[in-house]
Parts: structure tokens; C-alpha cells; sequence
């Protein structure tokens, strides 16, 4: 019973990667944290596609709540593999940093490194011990280049980067591979508020990006095929930035 943990996977870019991987024959976990209606849509198309879908509720910057559903979950299911873990949930709190608050900054940290953190390190234990794994994590073209108005958004990103590397390091002798994938301006709600027409002159492919077009990239990186591809950012942006 092999697995893939898709974080923030109601929505977006996270959707879009659990029907790849489902496509691909692995049972999904999907996490999300508030949208039930979301994710029982997702959850029922992941099943329509013949494997077994679970919905994991728990708010990945808050260690407590991954401790009590993930650490459940593993503990109940000693028969159940997590192959593949996808790194996707974020949040992003925009602002100028001379007026940015406390919170602003701690809740993007919280919800992008310390989620990776808290269930990444769940997660790896097993994978370490069945000598093998995919961890695939989603960051930002913000997280290489910056982007005013994102210090925090930014500096989250890029310490995931940063992580991405160390962890492959660390665990590569154990046939576990983890990379990261930086997307540039994908079609989700995350960027809804900003107009496609007014930037897409500045991409040289000129236009946005697809969730679907992120997720085929996930899957390949999931794949046997990507045996020996670890420690890498893989940009998704049309060229924007290289």
C-alpha cells in the first residue's frame, strides 16, 4: 500500500499533483486545513482514477496538529508506505517590510519552514528505514531572486531551498532523493489578485504557467525515472527568471 502525502493539496497546484499521482497509480493522502468542500472534491476524483484517497486535516505551522494526525496516522497504518511526499501547503502575508508585523513574518515562517520541517521529519523515518523515497518540495522563483513586498514570503522560500539541499546530503546514501521545484506565476488563487495581462510581457513564453504543468514536473521527479536527480531546484517560471 504505497502512498503519496500531498500538503495543501485541495487546491491549486496541490490538486493538480494528487491527480497526477494518482494517475500514476499511488494511493494519496491529501492535506489541507480548512476547505472541506474543496477537499472531498479532490478526494472523490482521486478515487475516481481506481486508487485509495484519505483526507489528513491539519494546519502544517502548527506542530501540534501534525504531530496528533500524522504521527496517528503512521502509528495506525503500520501496512501503509509513504513513497512520495510533496512539501506544497504555504501561505504568503505580502507587505512592505518597514511596516510588516511580527505576525506577518512568524506566520509565513511557521506555515512555510516549520511545516516542511514537522512533516518532513515524520515522514523520512520510514522512508530511511525502507531505503527508499521521493520528497518533493514546492517553493518560489520569489525564494531565488526576492521580490519586494515578499521579504518574508521570500526569505521562507529560500530557507526551504537551503534545506532541500542539506536534506539530500543527508540521506542519499539511503536511496532518498528530495528536490525542489520553484514555480514562477502559475494560474491559482494564490496570485489571483494579480492581472495575467499586466505581466505577462515580462515572461518571455508570455503567459502564466498551469497547474497541471507543475504537477507533470512533480510527477517526473516521483518517478524511478528521476533515480539519480537530488539536491535540485528546478525552476517551472516560462523563462522569467534562469
Amino acid at each position: 500500500m504505497k502512498y503519496a502525502l500531498v500538503t495543501g493539496g485541495s487546491r491549486g497546484i496541490g490538486r493538480a499533483i494528487c491527480l497526477k499521482l494518482a494517475d500514476m497509480g499511488y494511493n494519496i493522502l491529501i492535506n489541507y486545513v480548512s476547505n472541506d468542500i474543496n477537499a472531498e472534491e479532490v478526494n472523490a476524483l482521486v478515487m475516481s482514477k481506481g486508487v485509495n484517497s484519505e483526507l489528513l486535516k491539519f494546519d502544517v505551522g502548527n506542530p501540534q496538529e501534525v504531530n496528533e494526525v500524522l504521527s496517528s496516522w503512521i502509528e495506525n497504518n503500520p501496512t501503509k508506505t509513504i513513497e512520495i511526499l510533496i512539501n506544497n501547503a504555504g501561505i504568503r502575508k505580502d507587505g512592505l517590510m518597514m511596516f510588516m508585523s511580527d505576525d506577518d513574518w512568524n506566520g509565513v515562517m511557521n506555515a512555510n519552514v516549520g511545516g516542511f520541517f514537522t512533516v518532513t521529519r515524520l515522514v523520512v523515518k520510514n522512508m530511511i528505514r525502507n531505503r527508499y523515497g521521493r520528497i518533493i518540495n514546492i517553493v518560489s522563483l520569489s525564494g531565488l531572486k526576492g521580490l519586494a513586498g515578499q521579504t518574508n514570503y521570500s526569505a521562507s522560500k529560500a530557507a526551504v531551498i537551503g534545506a532541500t539541499k542539506a536534506l539530500a546530503q543527508e540521506i542519499g546514501k539511503k536511496n532518498v532523493t528530495v528536490n525542489a521545484i520553484a514555480p514562477g506565476y502559475i494560474r491559482t488563487e494564490m496570485i489571483q489578485e494579480i492581472k495575467e495581462e499586466d505581466v505577462k510581457s515580462s515572461i518571455p513564453l508570455n503567459r502564466f504557467g498551469e497547474p497541471e504543468e507543475v504537477a507533470d514536473l512533480a510527477g517526473f521527479l516521483a518517478s524511478k525515472n528521476a533515480s539519480y536527480i537530488s539536491g535540485q531546484v528546478i525552476s517551472i517560471n516560462g523563462g522569467l527568471y534562469t
